[in-house]
């Protein structure tokens, strides 16, 4: 028994010393054969340019409500933070007065009617009259002027109807937009006064809303000088899409309304505004968003994989290409924005150019390397069917045992 131990203790000995050795050599062959890279062929193909700028939502309308005449605040008819609609009813004022200013005013138009009455009859009979020579042509003139004094007098009052009418409508305060109304500043039984500064209450139309964004007036001269050079084509109507605080896309997409036409002097910016719908009022006014939008096409765009860019200490960018002869070269790179996880490339790097994206760690410059398609899906890891993995285990189960 003891025999047969050492011997499977010497056997195990043996096995481990043969599997270090041929791990040593499988390692030294690696070092010193041909190092294996995966490269990428660039190709060009047509971009959208999107930036993502911050911005603020703002309501699309702001309507201030205020008194027009003085008064104590008779009721209030509405409910604080609810929907209201143009014209709807907000507050009662006490409107005794300006009912009795309006009842006069609707007397003395019913006198001056009834003078302009008598005026007429007497006009018509002096003009009769006076042709028989019955009354003198100086009365009749006189008859004529009270006449048209009767219709002055008439168009004065109804002048005055009105405006006691108008006096006694603004005693009644609507609100001048639809939209959600805040907190009211007055209770019933305040004083209010005409044309105060101190507005009653404030109605915001959220649906649609503003966002207002800004950018930088060096993005806005680069994107201008593409634009003009040919080598981004202007996108009209594109939509742009919101992104909430926590990160989440607005479902909503946005239009852009205008670009501001002065830049801010503190900020060196200049700001956009773009119209979002909001049916759920899930955009409040005040909230900070940002927004990806679309400033334009290019249409022979080459992207490069991020992993493909190196940087040093000076942020000079730099990507290691293979060459026709299969060796490693270094390529001095200018590039823009991202574009998902890969860089657009101003300068530096044509279409037909492989970049090396993985392996970086085991290569120099003019090195020759074994070249890997990176641009192929990856193949998935090859995996043992069922009745090899069954067996393996099998073997692995019996070995135990022994």
């Amino acid at each position: 028994m003891l025999h047969k131990k050492r011997s499977l203790i010497a056997g195990s000995l043996l096995f481990t010393a043969a599997l270090l050795t041929a791990c040593g050599e499988k390692q030294q062959q690696m070092q010193g054969g041909v190092p294996e890279v995966t490269a990428v062929t660039l190709e060009t193909q047509a971009v959208t340019l999107t930036r993502e700028l911050p911005g603020r939502t703002n309501p699309f309308k702001v309507a201030e409500v205020r008194p027009q005449v003085n008064g104590l605040v008779k009721e209030q008819l509405f409910a604080e933070g609810g929907l209201v609609e143009s014209g709807q009813a907000l507050y009662q004022l006490d409107d005794r007065r300006y009912q009795a200013d309006y009842d006069s005013a609707k007397a003395a138009l019913a006198r001056a009617e009834a003078q302009l009455k008598v005026a007429r009859l007497n006009a018509n009979r002096s003009a009769e009259l006076v042709k028989t020579g019955a009354v003198s042509k100086q009365e009749n003139d006189t008859a004529t002027a009270s006449l048209q004094q009767a219709e002055a007098d008439v168009a004065a009052a109804k002048a005055s109807l009105q405006g006691a009418r108008v006096q006694l409508e603004f005693a009644r305060i609507s609100s001048p937009i639809s939209g959600r109304i805040g907190i009211s500043a007055v209770t019933q039984g305040a004083l209010v006064t005409a044309n105060q500064s101190a507005a009653l209450a404030t109605v915001q139309q959220l649906d649609p809303i503003y966002v207002d964004l800004t950018q930088s007036v060096n993005e806005l001269l680069s994107l201008r000088k593409a634009l003009e050079s040919g080598v981004v084509e202007d996108t009209e109507n594109f939509p742009v899409s919101i992104l909430l605080e926590d990160g989440s896309k607005y479902p909503h997409d946005g239009k852009l309304e205008f670009s501001e036409v002065s830049v801010d002097p503190s900020t060196g910016s200049v700001r956009l505004r773009v119209v979002v719908p909001n049916p759920d009022h899930l955009l409040l006014p005040g909230m900070y968003v940002r927004a990806k939008i679309g400033r334009g096409v290019r249409d022979r765009a080459v992207l490069v994989p991020q992993q493909g860019i190196s940087r040093d200490p000076k942020g000079n960018t730099t990507a290691m290409v293979v060459d026709e002869d299969g060796k490693v070269a270094v390529r001095p790179v200018k590039v823009g924005q991202t574009v998902g996880d890969k860089w657009l490339v101003e300068s530096g790097l044509n279409a037909g150019d492989r970049v090396i994206v993985e392996g970086l760690q085991k290569i120099r410059p003019g090195v020759q390397v074994k070249v890997v398609d990176g641009n192929a899906p990856a193949n998935p890891a090859a995996a043992a069917s069922p009745a090899a993995t069954d067996t393996a285990q099998q073997q692995t189960t019996d070995a135990k045992k022994g």
